[in-house]
């Protein structure tokens, strides 16, 4: 009876912290997957877009370290709940931007059209709202809110991760812990957040509000938002469910044994269990603060646990790099909507990452993998996965043919650095900011109808056709048709081949790297002292957010940026979201995650030993070296209170172990 309550109790925090991880990992994935919806919506560039993303990890860099060290003297549960709540209040700040801005406003021409007037042909008109001066729109300022929303989250979520892995190692059996962390982890929270970003893309931002009839954009249009906010709002429901039960949950938990009875009491009377434990957890926070940096500096010194740390930190820019701009990447090479892309990465990638984590912890519970084994397997899947990545961007889709971006008017294809000011103009001056793409028969792409040079239209919405389109005729005489219809052209049939590839292979990279993510985790759970786990896991998380998780979307967004071939002009001036992206220098700049994989490969490949020696950090070792210097210090003392003996009885003990020392040799 009594070790049924208490697997019941364990069992309570393991689906209490399971929910907390499903809850948190829907918010932080949909915020990857709305990243293309909040850079169209607030008009930023991807540099900005990274900003906004990383302020999820300057959140944890505030409180990480001291939650992580204090949190483990305290109480975990609690602490727990108060970062789902943090979580939950982030997320709602970060929907709730969408209710105070005004609707959302893109050029087109298509009124302009209207009346199949060529004086009014070229005349610039904007969606819901005409401006005869520049003014500033409300809502300019509001992705502040976006970026605090987001850090708040960032704070909520300190306690969730250290302080519930190392709740569940300490009072699980060593063998079962590795089954349990990878169970907790892989919950479909990351499939759900991209499926339910996936669903928001398709819906229009202001659903709701306008006649759907009038928009004229669909999903694949670069100008496209979807109703990004609507799944922070879910999110942030279920992250407040997640904190209720944390609020229930005792103090501590008896460690399983192999004889229960030997354990303490049921769940009823697990606060009289705590109660040794007590003697330790309730001190003075100065007093817990003298250990920390002893504690820290005791970590940081040791060369294997650093050299993982520094493996970690490059392995870590390379995920987030990939992570944050994976959907869009699939956007921008292989024509892709947002929609798609999320549903795809959602479906497929992260459900067989979540297997390979869940495995990777099974395989660590079934053949009992020490540390060495634990990190030989966490190399061997990383290297795997790493040689698959560079088959992975290997795969390409030629640029979409763009007259006077990608190719010329004339049909000569155009390199990134030419210049793409050279528009072909006829009867009117065109604006070389508009971007309303329209695709001739022909499968070349103009910005806008003025740019094909076209003089009238037929049809309404998105089925609008323009016609007598000299840009057209003038480029292709021989027969071509000399009407254009609304939207930018489609890639080449080729280019959905390669995209199976490309999903194919990133499948199979996602699996077998995340097969080793448990083994590895365990790999610094196993090699420190328990007393510095919670310490050394926060430590781990701090340093891989503060030079990983921030600077990684600031600068792989600015790669991209470089690679921006027409970008949106706001309503005051200044560059606002890119329109289009040269496709293959936006794959160069993707491929800076297989350099960076590389040297994180090396790192983690270092502290591994040769002659199968445990890498321990307060291990057994470590404790027996503590306990030898221990007694030479008291050995040392002694000798110096020892009042000095004459120098008869110094002699006479001379002489007696002059003489032990030969009556044992012969026996050696």
């Amino acid at each position: 009876m009594l070790t049924f309550a208490l697997l019941l109790c364990f069992q309570l925090f393991i689906v209490a912290l399971s929910f907390a991880y499903f809850s948190k990992a829907l918010a932080g994935t949909y915020m990857k997957s709305s990243i293309t919806q909040i850079e169209r919506r607030f008009d930023l560039s991807s540099m900005h877009i990274g900003l906004i993303d990383g302020s999820f990890e300057m959140g944890n860099l505030l409180f990480l370290a001291v939650v992580s060290h204090f949190g483990a003297k305290l109480h975990r549960p609690r602490l727990i709940a108060v970062g789902c709540f943090l979580m939950a209040v982030g997320a709602f700040l970060t929907g709730l931007t969408h209710f105070f801005m005004g609707c959302y406003k893109y050029d087109t021409m298509i009124q302009a059209f209207q009346n199949d007037s060529e004086n009014t042909r070229c005349t610039k008109v904007n969606f819901m709202c005409h401006y005869s001066a520049c003014v500033r729109e409300p809502g300019s300022n509001m992705w502040i809110y976006v970026f605090l929303g987001n850090a708040l989250r960032g704070i909520g979520e300190t306690p969730v991760t250290p302080l519930g892995i190392s709740y569940i190692d300490d009072f699980a059996k060593a063998e079962n812990s590795p089954f349990y962390i990878g169970k907790t982890i892989t919950l479909l929270g990351p499939m759900f957040g991209f499926l339910l970003g996936s669903y928001c893309a398709k819906l229009y931002v202001d659903i709701g509000y306008v006649d759907m009839e009038s928009v004229t954009i669909s999903p694949k249009d670069a100008r496209w938002v979807g109703a990004w906010w609507m799944g922070f709002l879910v999110s942030s429901a279920l992250l407040l469910i997640s904190s209720i039960p944390f609020w229930f949950l005792p103090r501590s938990l008896p460690r399983q044994e192999g004889d229960m009875e030997k354990s303490t009491p049921a769940c009823d009377t697990l606060d009289r269990t705590g109660e040794a434990l007590n003697n330790n957890h309730n001190l003075k926070l100065t007093e817990i603060a003298k250990g920390f940096f002893p504690s820290l500096k005791h970590l940081l010194a040791t060369p294997a646990y650093f050299l993982l740390l520094c493996g970690s930190i490059l392995k870590f820019n390379s995920f987030i790099g990939l992570f944050t701009f994976k959907a869009k990447y699939m956007e921008q090479q292989f024509g892709q909507s947002a929609s798609r892309a999320n549903f795809l990465i959602g479906k497929t990638q992260i459900g067989f990452l979540a297997v390979g984590i869940f495995l990777g912890g099974l395989m660590m519970k079934r053949y009992k993998l020490n540390v060495v084994s634990g990190a030989q397997l966490s190399f061997a899947t990383s290297f795997m996965a790493y040689l698959l990545m560079l088959l992975q961007f290997g795969t390409k889709c030629d640029n979409i043919p763009v007259a006077g971006l990608t190719i010329s008017y004339n049909g000569l294809v155009l390199r990134h650095e030419d210049d793409h000011s050279l528009y072909y103009t006829i009867n009117c001056s065109c604006s070389v900011e508009d971007w309303d793409p329209v695709c001739s028969d022909n499968g070349i792409t103009y910005i806008s109808p003025c740019m094909a040079g076209c003089l009238g239209s037929s049809g309404h919405g998105k089925n609008t056709v323009f016609h007598n389109c000299s840009c057209v005729s003038a480029s292709f005489p021989a027969g071509s048709s000399m009407s254009v219809r609304l939207g930018q052209c489609p890639h080449a049939k080729d280019c959905s081949r390669s995209f199976t590839s490309y999903m194919a292979v990133s499948v199979l990279s996602s699996f077998i790297n995340s097969l080793g993510f448990t083994p590895g985790y365990m790999v610094i759970i196993r090699c420190i002292s328990p007393e510095l786990k919670s310490l050394a896991l926060g430590m781990q998380t701090l340093v891989a957010r503060t030079l990983g998780g921030i600077p990684a979307p600031v600068y792989f967004g600015a790669l991209i940026d470089s690679t921006c071939l027409k970008w949106s002009i706001k309503k005051c001036g200044g560059r606002g979201a890119c329109r289009i992206y040269d496709s293959d220098m936006y794959r160069y700049a993707m491929e800076t995650n297989v350099g960076i994989e590389c040297y994180s490969e090396v790192m983690l490949f270092t502290p591994l030993p040769s002659d199968g020696a445990q890498m321990e950090i307060g291990g057994p070792n470590a404790e027996e070296e503590e306990v030898r210097e221990a007694k030479d210090e008291a050995r040392a003392h002694m000798e110096e209170e020892k009042p000095d003996t004459d120098a008869e009885d110094k002699n006479e003990l001379e002489k007696e172990e002059t003489h032990s020392k030969e009556t044992d040799g012969p026996q050696n």
